[in-house]
């Protein structure tokens, strides 16, 4: 039996951050799942509701890739009133050839939050303006601090503004941020008026109605929304969908969980409208953004091929990290 690598979070963390490679993987992810030949089965998908609780399971195989990732991510939205993290969870990497084990990423969750950053990034990237300059971040958590960043790899970000339910925790990240990134954040109290002045939008919340009104939206604008990745969850004003150049990242998931569900469910969207996935805009095969007055929306309900390429690259990166086990 072939030896299984097993690698901790904190093995994870020294070979994995948040960089333009990272950005650039999940990018060439896309556009291989675009491309055709990528097997994705859809999400398997669990809600334990007593817990406020869900877990998901994602995969894909990429042909030409060696292994596969199997992602197994839990996220529990109480957790921080006790001291933990919201998110956790592992990935095992098995060989295309064999299906052996190949590793166990440990990451509790790290590289599935590093890999939705980037896809930000990648949606930022192809559908906002070029000359987009000021951030709006809705959510104050771990994920809505890594979109900020992975924002300002991509676009000349000069001042972002933080809104979240809890007032505390959005000064509380509008003061790190500050520091960690160089530029002035500020938290506020009034959402309107923060999504007005800015040039892009990330809702990054597990909300369960609307946090994004349509009527707040201005010209120009780019949003990307990538909280809702479960059944029920819904982070923008449908309306808005008919207000934007709208680009899911799967459009069999986002019809499913994703901010198109909830749209399809008012009756705003027919139920069988066709879009072009984020793939698509970035090999050039669709439109993007086609004048400097559109509204892009992109919906990002995250997709197993994003975790087999940062898997994939971590093993690399990884080198000889991590302990070794024969079975």
């Amino acid at each position: 039996m072939p030896d299984i690598r097993i690698l901790t979070e904190a093995d994870l963390r020294a070979a994995v951050t948040l960089d333009l490679a990272v950005i650039d993987a999940i990018d060439a992810a896309f556009r291989k799942l675009a491309a055709g030949g990528v097997a994705m089965p859809p999400i398997l998908s669990m809600a334990i509701p007593e817990h406020n609780g869900e877990v998901d399971v994602k995969t894909a195989h990429v042909p030409g890739l060696d292994g596969f990732a199997i992602k197994v991510s839990p996220g529990f939205f109480d957790n921080p009133k006790i001291g933990l993290p919201s998110t956790s969870g592992l990935m095992m990497v098995l060989s295309a050839r064999t299906g052996q084990v190949q590793a166990l990423l440990l990451d509790n969750g790290y590289l599935t939050d590093i890999r939705t950053a980037a896809a930000g990034a990648v949606a930022a990237r192809a559908l906002a303006r070029a000359d987009a300059r000021q951030a709006c971040i809705l959510g104050a958590g771990c994920q809505a601090r890594l979109q900020l960043a992975a924002l300002c790899l991509v676009r000349p970000i000069e001042a972002a503004t933080v809104w979240a339910r809890d007032q505390e925790r959005a000064q509380s990240m509008a003061t790190e941020m500050t520091t960690t990134l160089g530029l002035p954040v500020t938290a506020v109290t009034d959402p309107i008026a923060a999504v007005a002045s800015a040039d892009i939008i990330v809702t990054t919340t597990p909300a369960t109605s609307p946090i994004l009104q349509a009527d707040w939206l201005r010209a120009g604008q780019h949003v990307t929304a990538m909280g809702s990745d479960q059944h029920g969850k819904s982070e923008i004003d449908p309306a808005a969908l008919t207000r934007a150049v709208y680009v899911p990242d799967r459009l069999s998931q986002t019809r499913e969980l994703g901010e198109l569900r909830a749209a399809i469910a008012a009756g705003v969207v027919p139920a069988d409208r066709d879009f072009p996935e984020l793939g698509a805009v970035l090999s050039g095969a669709a439109p993007g953004r086609r004048s400097a007055q559109e509204i892009t929306l992109a919906d990002l309900t995250g997709t197993g091929v994003q975790d087999t390429a940062i898997a994939t690259l971590a093993l690399a990166r990884a080198g000889t990290a991590g302990t070794v086990i024969s079975t």
